[in-house]
């Protein structure tokens, strides 16, 4: 498999193809609706990159071997309408088992095979190695081919299309729900001025991570890339509620994560405290500021 587009070309679409252009083996098409949107990211990896921009998702699918799907949640299905084609379609965005079974469906009906994967992990550090399950009828025959592609990560999971994406949206009930408890919490205590009383009795609670780091990076990750995780959470949501379990942790999350790109000017503070007082005094200054 050696011609390969790409259907997504952000943060995750583009180190794959960094990783999948130093091989030297690789020619790659791409589609992104943000192409059109002049400094976006993808629109800057399309122009630095020896890619080929697809007019549209049909385009960009044209002849290749190997479909990587990487859009946000909530446009995995009607990425898999607009690029079904003859060809192994690998599904690697965060939707639910529901969606991936609606995806499926959509590529097999155009002659492709789908095989369906949850990445584990954020793309850093691992980047194209990062560790993925695979899942579907045809997962354990594309687990090798995944190998020599440099998915050294990737592992056949399960024949059953969903169980990876419910692997990894159960995990997402916990990721992203402790970036969004991390930046409600950390915001109030900042406002009260308890914030170190806080972190160390998290640190007694839960000995090892250095909370006052790993509280920065996460709040800095529901800030930079809320907009995706509110979509994902919103899968996740349904995940949770198509296994008969109300969602209220995962909704809630889904609105704490919409909030915080607001907040996106003040990651250049690279301390936890400065960066909370600048998050507040934004909030502070809205005209229609509300308790959110």
């Amino acid at each position: 498999m050696t011609r390969i587009a790409l259907i997504g070309l952000g943060e995750v679409g583009r180190v794959l193809a960094e990783d999948l252009l130093a091989r030297g083996d690789v020619t790659l098409s791409a589609w992104d609706p943000e192409f059109a949107t002049r400094g976006s990211p993808p629109a800057r990896a399309v122009a630095e990159l020896t890619i080929r921009p697809g007019r549209d998702a049909a385009d960009a699918v044209r002849g290749a071997e190997l479909v990587i799907c990487a859009v946000t949640a909530a446009q995995a299905v009607e990425a898999a309408r607009a690029a079904a084609a003859a060809a192994t379609y690998l599904d690697l965005n965060s939707a639910s088992p529901a969606a991936k079974i609606e995806a499926s469906k959509l590529v097999e009906a155009a002659g492709g095979v789908y095989v369906e994967a949850a990445v584990m992990s954020p793309i850093e550090p691992r980047r194209i190695a990062a560790p993925m399950l695979l899942g579907g009828p045809h997962a354990a025959a594309f687990a090798a081919r995944a190998q020599a592609l440099g998915l050294t990560g990737a592992r056949f999971y399960s024949e059953t299309l969903g169980k990876p994406a419910a692997a990894k949206l159960c995990r997402s009930v916990i990721v992203k729900g402790m970036e969004a408890l991390l930046t409600e919490s950390m915001l109030a205590a900042r406002s009260y001025g308890v914030e170190a009383d806080v972190l160390a009795s998290l640190g007694d609670l839960f000995p090892g991570p250095d909370w006052r780091t790993l509280s920065r990076y996460m709040i800095s990750r529901s800030v930079e890339h809320g907009v995706r995780r509110a979509e994902e959470m919103g899968e996740a949501a349904r995940t949770v509620a198509d296994a008969g379990i109300e969602p209220l942790m995962s909704q809630a999350c889904v609105e704490r994560q919409r909030w915080a790109p607001q907040f996106k000017a003040q990651l250049v503070h690279q301390d936890l405290e400065p960066m909370l007082d600048a998050m507040l005094q934004q909030h502070r200054a809205r005209p229609d500021r509300k308790a959110v």
